[in-house]
């Protein structure tokens, strides 16, 4: 085990880490992103808790820092496949 708070390495081997699925963000992001260059991290996390994504989900948006993201940027950080 490493000491990288907030990443999976800091996770202890013996629990395992259920992976999430990234559908429903995909297609927030779709329908939020329609005729939209940047949004803002606050607008993007406001449609999630609106659209009752599941809450880890929620949490890496949180993570986000503010600022405004394109589409594909917000996907690499968040690890979605939209683009």
């Amino acid at each position: 085990m490493t000491d990288l708070p907030g990443t999976l390495a800091a996770v202890p081997d013996e629990i395992e880490v259920e992976a999430v699925d990234t559908r429903p963000l995909d297609e927030l992001l779709d329908d939020l992103y329609r005729g939209q260059e940047r949004i803002s991290q606050v607008d993007i996390y406001r449609r999630a808790v609106a659209a009752e994504l599941p809450a880890q989900l929620l949490a890496r948006l949180n993570a986000l820092p503010q600022g405004e993201y394109a589409v594909d940027e917000v996907t690499d950080l968040l690890g979605g496949s939209v683009g």
